[in-house]
């Protein structure tokens, strides 16, 4: 092979390698990265939140039993009596959210129609009447929540409004209309249906803190009530009373979190 022949390779070779050059790097080159597509989010509901102010009605009904009784006489027991009745009126109140526990005040006030009589044991010509007329209570809320779920208990004072009568056919009495203070305590269970609108089941159990209540009934004119020849202007009568409640309602929520719509 002449000198010639050889300069004629070497130099194909290299004007080869030039143009090859290139195309081998761009071959070894990194394959472009793949689209990367993250799944859609979905969005998360925000946990109910009790915190805020509401209002709002309720109706059920009551059980009253009373024990009629004499404080002056020494006769003992008057008899005793149970009523049973529908209740309906309104309630208010705050709560607080802190984590799952639920702090908040609330005040109600219900109307009645229970009522019942007893002939009297030691007088049987007397008969003891009595109607309630309302119920009010303010109370403290402590509960547990699980979301949209509130369990809770409450207690505090209460007033109790009673109308009060003896009926015989020998003495006159005016009706007594008292109001007594009480305590209660009460559970229930409350929803969120929306984030405005709630509802609850509840239970209260309403007692005397001294038990006894005293009844002083005024007769018109003299009544002949210890012996026949014996006349008295008043007549003392010892009451206890307990009541028990079962009540359902719906309360509207306002507070800073509450989303008002369907």
């Amino acid at each position: 092979m002449g000198a010639d022949m050889r300069r004629f390779l070497l130099s194909a070779a290299v004007l080869t390698a030039s143009f090859s050059g290139p195309a081998l790097a761009t071959d070894l080159a990194a394959p472009p990265a793949r689209p990367v597509y993250a799944p859609a989010r979905v969005p998360v509901a925000p946990f109910y939140t009790w915190t805020g102010c509401y209002v709002g009605g309720n109706g059920g009904g009551l059980w009253v039993h009373r024990d009629w009784s004499d404080p002056v006489f020494g006769r003992g027991d008057f008899g005793n009596q149970t009523a049973s009745g529908g209740l309906g009126g309104v309630q208010a109140g705050c709560n607080y959210q802190v984590g799952h526990w639920v702090l908040g005040a609330q005040g109600d006030w219900d109307w009645t129609s229970a009522s019942n009589s007893n002939a009297n044991s030691v007088f049987p010509l007397f008969t003891n009447q009595s109607q309630v007329r309302s119920l009010a209570s303010l109370t403290l809320r402590t509960g547990y929540a699980w979301d949209r779920y509130l369990l809770y208990v409450k207690g505090g004072g209460a007033w109790l409004r009673t109308d009060f009568t003896l009926q015989t056919a020998n003495a006159v009495f005016p009706t007594v209309s008292d109001t007594r203070e009480m305590w209660t305590i009460g559970v229930g269970v409350e929803y969120a249906f929306l984030d405005w609108l709630t509802g609850f089941v509840e239970y209260d159990y309403y007692g005397r803190r001294n038990d006894n209540t005293t009844i002083s009934f005024a007769c018109d004119r003299a009544c002949p009530i210890v012996t026949p020849n014996a006349t008295i202007n008043t007549f003392p009568v010892d009451v206890r009373t307990n009541i028990n409640v079962v009540k359902a309602g719906v309360n509207l929520k306002f507070g800073p979190n509450t989303r008002w719509g369907w």
